[in-house]
């Protein structure tokens, strides 16, 4: 299993990019939001990958955080959601985008990835609503992004840069704690999950207690 390269950039484009590790060319594909935040031809970078093993087919994929490649791997475990419908869904909406839309029962936000109908973004939202706390409660730990040790990169070769990683690990961070506190709190992991998704859509940047908050006014009975 290759779970991540780390090398030169020596072609992108909109849904793959070519990495040359030592002298080995790797073609790793991507959605169009991780190949918007690669560095340019010629310059270091680093992605986690998933290899796709097929009898007459090998394909790897690539992504910039581990929460990424987490919440691919589990878009494709639902039926008729492949590798590439994944990448599309998560090219859309990102990690966390995808995360919340799921946790809200948002199908159509899912719908919105090209290539996905309806019945498939409501088959997406109805079989990963209840694991999407869980994956959620690992944001923080999973959101690091894939950077280049200098070590790994050949001397001569130009000065190893990171990656740029779509959205921001405060998120992650902020919204795997505030999950975790109103589990704690004794809120079932759904209704906290979609509380805390509502609440970081309004304001994506808010800190932890802002977002226990406004996730808890949600959470309020009603009248």
């Amino acid at each position: 299993m290759i779970g991540r390269i780390a090398g030169i950039v020596l072609h992108r484009t909109f849904d793959h990019v070519l990495i040359d590790v030592r002298g080995v060319g790797y073609v790793v594909h991507i959605s169009q939001r991780t190949a918007a935040g690669l560095p340019a031809e010629g310059e270091a970078c680093a992605l986690f990958t998933e290899l796709l093993v097929r009898e007459d087919l090998l394909q790897l994929f690539g992504f910039p955080t581990l929460l990424e490649k987490e919440w691919h791997r589990m878009l494709t475990s639902v039926q008729g959601v492949g590798a590439k419908a994944a990448m599309a869904i998560l090219g859309t909406l990102g990690a966390e985008g995808a995360g919340r839309a799921i946790a809200l029962g948002d199908w159509s936000a899912i719908k919105a990835a090209p290539g996905v109908g309806p019945k498939l973004a409501q088959r997406v939202v109805m079989e990963l609503k209840e694991k999407a706390p869980a994956v959620m409660a690992m944001g923080g730990a999973l959101s690091t992004g894939a950077t280049v040790d200098p070590g790994e990169i050949v001397e001569n070769l130009p000065r190893p840069s990171h990656i740029p990683v779509p959205g921001s690990s405060a998120t992650a961070n902020a919204t795997a704690e505030a999950l975790s506190a109103l589990i704690n709190l004794g809120y079932g992991q759904s209704e906290a999950a979609a509380a805390v998704a509502e609440a970081s859509g309004v304001d994506a940047a808010a800190p932890t207690p802002a977002l226990i908050r406004a996730a808890l006014k949600l959470l309020a009975p009603k009248g």
